[in-house]
This record gives C-alpha cells, sequence and structure tokens, in this order.
C-alpha cells in the first residue's frame, strides 16, 4: 500500500479499483457522499449522465457505479478496462451535506484493488471551508491508467464543482444570481504584445479569476514570485521550450493578481540567480533571454561569458547541483526587505532531485512566520523529498506550503493547472490571516 500526499500519483495495474472515502461520523459531523464524474480529454463531462452518485448509481457504460453507504464510508467502483477510448479521466469527488469538510474529521480515500481487496494507495485530506472536494482522479497515461492525489476544494459546494466540470445545476429561482469573476487586469504593455500571445494572456487571465473566484478571492491582490529551477536534469525542459511555456502560462497570475502586473523571478542550481523581473508588455523579449539553461561548463567560470546582454545571468554561476534551500532563503531576505501590504506567492518549479532536506525544512519552517505562501510545482517523476513531505508536516501555525507534481504539464489545461496552482493558496490566506501573520 503506498501512501500519497497531495499531487503525487502512480501506477495503477489491476483492471478495476474501488475508491473507499472514509471519515468519523458523529454528533455534529457533516453527512458526506462520494460522487465520479467520468470526463472526456477536455476534462468536462459529455452529458449529466456522466455524474455517477447515489442518485444516479451507474453510468450508461455500466463501468462506473456507486456501490452504496456506510456509516462512515461511501464506495465507488471502476472497471477500468470497460471504459471506451473517449474517457480519459475519472474525478472522483465528496460533498459535504450541513457543514463544511473542515468539520469532517479523518477524510481519507483508499484505492482498492476490485478483485483481490488489497489497498493500493491511501489518502489522507485536511480541508477547510469546502463543501465540495475532489479527492483524486483515475487518468489514462501511456496506454495505461493512474492514480493522482487531488484534494481540490470548492467553497462554492458541488454545484460549483458540478459546473466546472460541465454538469448542468438548476439552481432556485429565488437564488441571487453568482457574482461574475473579476474581469481581467490590463497589464503594462499589453496592447505591444504580439497578437496570438495577448490573446493568450487575456484568455489566461480569465481563467486565474476564474480560479479565484470558486475561493470567493475574485478581488484579491497578490505579489507574485516565480522560481525556476536550472539544474542539469532540467536541460532538456528548457531545450525543447517548456520552461518558457510555464512561465508565459504565469505571467498571466502574475498580470491578474499583482497591481502592477511585474513578477519577480529567480533562477537557482548550486546556487540562486535574480533574473530581471519580468514585466507583462516584455514578455517575448524576457523568454528569449532569461529563460535558459545556458552554458554550464565547470571549466573557466572565472572568466566573463561572451556575449551576454544587459541583464543576462551568466548560468556557469548558477551551476548544475540542486540547492533549493539557497534560493529559498534568498528569496525570504527579498521579501522582508521589500515588504507590501498584499501577500506573496511564490510559484517554484522543480524537477525533483532533491537532497538538501534537513535544510530546505529548517527555511520552509522559519518562513511560517512570514506573508508568504510557498506553492511547489513538480515537473515530472522526481524525488521530491521534504517539497512533497512538507504538506503534511505537523509543528506549524500555518500551512505555508502546497506541493503538486505533473508527469507533463504540457498536457495539462490551463484551467486545471490554475485550479491546481491557487488550490491551497486560499486556505493560507484565511488561516495567516487568524494567526495575525497577514493582516
Amino acid at each position: 500500500m503506498t501512501t500519497l500526499s497531495k499531487g503525487a500519483n502512480m501506477p495503477v495495474a489491476p483492471s478495476a479499483v474501488r475508491a473507499v472515502l472514509s471519515w468519523t461520523a458523529g454528533p455534529g459531523v457533516p453527512d458526506v457522499d462520494a460522487s465520479a464524474l467520468v470526463l472526456g480529454a477536455d476534462g468536462r463531462v459529455r452529458s449529466d449522465g456522466d455524474l455517477v452518485f447515489y442518485n444516479q448509481p451507474r453510468h450508461a457504460s455500466g463501468a462506473v457505479r456507486h456501490l452504496g453507504k456506510q456509516p462512515g464510508s461511501d464506495t465507488l467502483e471502476a472497471d477500468l478496462a470497460a471504459l471506451g477510448p473517449e474517457v480519459e479521466r475519472i474525478a472522483l469527488c465528496a460533498s459535504a451535506d450541513g457543514g463544511t469538510f473542515g468539520q469532517v474529521p479523518g477524510l481519507h480515500l483508499r484505492l482498492l484493488d476490485a478483485g483481490s481487496g488489497a489497498e493500493l494507495a491511501r489518502f489522507d485530506m485536511a480541508a477547510g471551508p469546502e463543501t465540495a472536494y475532489v479527492c483524486g482522479e483515475l487518468y489514462r497515461r501511456a496506454g495505461g491508467w493512474k492514480f493522482r492525489a487531488v484534494g481540490q476544494g470548492y467553497a462554492s459546494g458541488l454545484a460549483g464543482l458540478a459546473t466546472d466540470f460541465g454538469i448542468s445545476v438548476d439552481e432556485p429561482r429565488t437564488a441571487p444570481a453568482p457574482a461574475a469573476p473579476a474581469p481581467p487586469r490590463p497589464g503594462k504593455g499589453e496592447e505591444h504584445l504580439p497578437v496570438d500571445m495577448r490573446k493568450r494572456l487575456s484568455l489566461r487571465k480569465q481563467q486565474v479569476a476564474v480560479s479565484l473566484s470558486k475561493h470567493g478571492l475574485d478581488r484579491l491582490t497578490a505579489r507574485v514570485i516565480l522560481v525556476l529551477d536550472a539544474s542539469g536534469s532540467m536541460s532538456a525542459l528548457y531545450s525543447r521550450g517548456t520552461v518558457a511555456g510555464v512561465t508565459e502560462r504565469m505571467a498571466a497570475v502574475a498580470a491578474q493578481l499583482d497591481d502592477d502586473g511585474d513578477m519577480q523571478a529567480w533562477t537557482f542550481a548550486s546556487n540562486p540567480a535574480r533574473l530581471p523581473d519580468l514585466t507583462i508588455g516584455e514578455l517575448p523579449e524576457w523568454l528569449r533571454l532569461h529563460v535558459r539553461v545556458g552554458q554550464v561548463s565547470l571549466f573557466g567560470r572565472k572568466k566573463p561569458q561572451k556575449g551576454l546582454a544587459p541583464g543576462q545571468v551568466d548560468m556557469r554561476a548558477v551551476g548544475i547541483q540542486n540547492e533549493e534551500q539557497k534560493v529559498i532563503a534568498e528569496v525570504r531576505a527579498y521579501v522582508r526587505a521589500n515588504p507590501v501590504p498584499a501577500p506573496t506567492l511564490v510559484l517554484f518549479f522543480s524537477d525533483g532531485g532533491v537532497y538538501r532536506n534537513d535544510e530546505i525544512e529548517r527555511e520552509l519552517r522559519a518562513a511560517v512566520e512570514e506573508p508568504v505562501f510557498w506553492q511547489f510545482i513538480g515537473l515530472g517523476r522526481g524525488q521530491y523529498g521534504v517539497l512533497e513531505r512538507f504538506d503534511t508536516m505537523p509543528g506549524r501555525r500555518v500551512d505555508n506550503v502546497g506541493f503538486f507534481a505533473v508527469d507533463d504539464i504540457e498536457q495539462l489545461s490551463d484551467q486545471e493547472l490554475y485550479d491546481r496552482l491557487l488550490s491551497e493558496f486560499p486556505s493560507w490566506l484565511r488561516a495567516a490571516r487568524q494567526a495575525g501573520i497577514l493582516r
């Protein structure tokens, strides 16, 4: 049996599995129901018949079923071999009736081999004011199936979750119309961007606003800082344009959240290096000049590298090893030296290879009392060590760290990426305000 943390994934060998959602029932604990959404390649249902729950316990294909509820548990079953090729994912969801998931102790999901009953994985979840939850997902990858621990909550309830995946929800006629997400913020010099890039940016800012609106944070302002791993193992992701694509997608987060639309940025490997601030109107040139591995030769480092443009970092000084604790410390020092009224969101991309676990843990524990949320995003199947484990470590006043990993971030839709990026940030905002870390 494998215990998974949020964002982790694993291959699923059995052709049929059971997902058992469990919790500690008792007085004052809301009632919990499990449901499944059968999704196509676009991440949405094809019809309302793709929702499987207590009132519609069997999918039309017969491959996904709601098996029924026991005190403190609810079970779903999926015959993966019987699903047609048009089905790409099954979202395993939950809803709380009569309260929030923050009032549901012991919430966890177990994945079982439907044939033998053997436990394949367990995912322990912690939630706050959410009343609907995507616990995990089964998804196709390279001809097989995998399971991912998702842990994304919806303060807007089951209706918000359902509509996000394309389910039609009939609202009571007396219900007020939901507030529209905040409009995209205009970025400095945005009008000078190439037309295609400008269109992508505008759409992505709208998608960031939608992700925030699910948590009631339509008008949120935050400083956004980008950190990019430049260790030797990242070279292929740089050369094929993956890192440039990620950076462009993160620019939309800064453009929507930050009042001035600028984003501070660092790169790191053996040593950290601050990059010039990314201004939206200069995005194409910034990507060309600053998203690169560059020359990482171990020889001739004392000589200045030829051909560097103004502001470009000599990547030989950055090196090739993984020293995450150094860049974390440098970003912390920058935030302390440059206080702003708004919270800070750090978007930290790495492909793993983490080995300075004790040093990293000390930095992140020391950062608990600072107005900064650290969102780590894993690129691939690398070893993430404490970055992955920190999310569930005890002994902190607030949980200031989020983590998830993806096999191929280019295959992740913008909306799903932003939903994951911003899934834990709202909970930290509430906790940090209650603790007096944020005003």
